[in-house]
This record gives C-alpha cells, sequence and structure tokens, in this order.
C-alpha cells in the first residue's frame, strides 16, 4: 500500500477552508482538467457521514471510469474521510485535516491507496499510476494557491 501525506498553508479562516472543502460541488475545481471528472448524482451543499457520491473520470487514456466514494467521517472544521466503494483502486482511504495555525490554515492530506496485488497491478503503479496521484496533489497546491493568495 501507498502513503502520501501532502501539507499546505492557506492564508484564510477555518470557516472558509472548512466551507470551500466540504462542498461536493468543488471537488471538480480541483481535480486536473484531463481526468473529466464528472459527478453523476444529486449531492447536497454540504457533506456528511455516509454520503456516496457517483463520479465518471478519466484519468488514463481518456477512458471513462465508474467511481463511487463515501464520506466516512466528518468533524466539522477539522477532519473529513472518504473512502472508494467502487473504482480502479483496490483501497482509496483519504483523509483530509484541518488545523488553525497562524495567519490561516495548515491542510494536510493523507492518503492511502493500493491498486492490487497482482502484477499487472504493480506494472500499472510504476509506470503511471503514482505519477498520476502525485500530480492530482500538484494541480490542486497550484490552484489552492490561485483561489487564495497571500
Amino acid at each position: 500500500m501507498k502513503r502520501i501525506k501532502v501539507e499546505q498553508f492557506l492564508p484564510i479562516s477555518i470557516e472558509k477552508a472548512w466551507d470551500f472543502f466540504s462542498s461536493p460541488k468543488n471537488l471538480n475545481e480541483i481535480t486536473p482538467p484531463e481526468m473529466t471528472f464528472q459527478i453523476l448524482n444529486e449531492i447536497p451543499e454540504k457533506m456528511y457521514e455516509g454520503l456516496m457520491i457517483s463520479y465518471k473520470v478519466s484519468p488514463m487514456l481518456n477512458i471513462p471510469l465508474d467511481w463511487v466514494t463515501e464520506i466516512t467521517h466528518v468533524k466539522e472544521n477539522e477532519f473529513f474521510v472518504d473512502e472508494q466503494r467502487l473504482g480502479p483502486y483496490n483501497i482509496w482511504h483519504h483523509e483530509h485535516h484541518f488545523k488553525v495555525v497562524e495567519g490561516g490554515v495548515l491542510m494536510t492530506d493523507i492518503l492511502h491507496y493500493d491498486v492490487g496485488k497482482w502484477i499487472f497491478g504493480w506494472i500499472a503503479s510504476k509506470l503511471f499510476v503514482d505519477a498520476k496521484v502525485n500530480g492530482i496533489f500538484t494541480y490542486r497546491k497550484a490552484l489552492l494557491e490561485k483561489l487564495f493568495p497571500a
């Protein structure tokens, strides 16, 4: 299983950070456009524990895949967790943490993922999956710096 930890300082209030990240409608905005991310089901303004979100996403070669995640844990202004229920990963467990610090919020993502134990999963991970996952966080970091400038 792979583990990625990414931290980013946002020069905004905890309320503004939480309002932005707890809205499922903002998922498309922070996803790289080449992934052609599309939410398929009706979603509320704010997430809640047990919320299931269905997507169509094209992470590689413009091939559309179904992906369903569940919001499994929510503690307002502190953290939430999304886990894949259907999709390309064997395991996808993504923690989003928010901590008030001087001048803003420190946002920390901790992602555990695995594409599978079989040889093709290992090869896919080495050839492009790991780079794609890292690219999502790189894209998001740059976008958030534009949305919430210092």
